[in-house]
């Protein structure tokens, strides 16, 4: 290789590296998230995002669009967890899982109460709506992860709006009497 095209090389090899440590910055606190709340496991959640980024960056010059790097993330997160359940034999243990400390305003209980009543949303309502809150995915990058109509994660999105607003109402009414 003549020297030209080894600095070449080179520029471009740190171009790339660059530009994967600005996502991997970008991205790592939502990824987390989103894989905390698939599997309720921090290390497994760890794990998860590890693997993700491991198989970005073998994949990174595939990426034709950049601005689609996020969505290509979760999207690699999603099939990494997919992947934890088609080999793993589930040992059954009677333990609490730990619980994802959220910043905000809300009274602690309130919040625990909020997640436990999202846990209970089936696996098709509760992944778009995550992604949606955590993510801030629209409504067409989650029906183009998930691979189905944006139609049909609007439909999703609303019922499990208003499973939770059914579940919130309910329980509110039965703290006032």
């Amino acid at each position: 290789m003549s020297a030209n095209r080894k600095v070449i090389f080179e520029l471009g090899q740190r171009r790339r590296e660059k530009s994967f440590e600005q996502t991997v910055r970008a991205y790592s606190a939502d990824l987390f998230r989103f894989g905390y709340w698939l599997c309720r496991d921090r290390q497994v959640a760890e794990d998860l995002v590890q693997e993700t980024f491991a198989r970005a960056w073998k994949a990174w010059d595939e990426l034709q669009n950049p601005e689609s790097a996020k969505s290509w993330l979760f999207t690699i997160l999603r099939r990494e967890h997919a992947r934890l359940y088609e080999r793993k034999q589930f040992d059954y243990v009677d333990e609490q899982p730990e619980e994802l400390e959220i910043a905000a305003e809300h009274e602690p209980l309130e919040m625990l109460e909020l997640e436990q009543i999202i846990a209970t949303l089936p696996i098709s309502l509760r992944e778009p709506l995550v992604m949606q809150a955590l993510g801030g995915f629209s409504c067409a990058e989650i029906a183009e992860q998930l691979a189905v109509s944006e139609g049909a994660i609007m439909v999703r999105l609303t019922r499990a709006r208003q499973s939770l607003r059914a579940v919130l109402e309910g329980s509110q009414r039965s703290r006032s009497t």
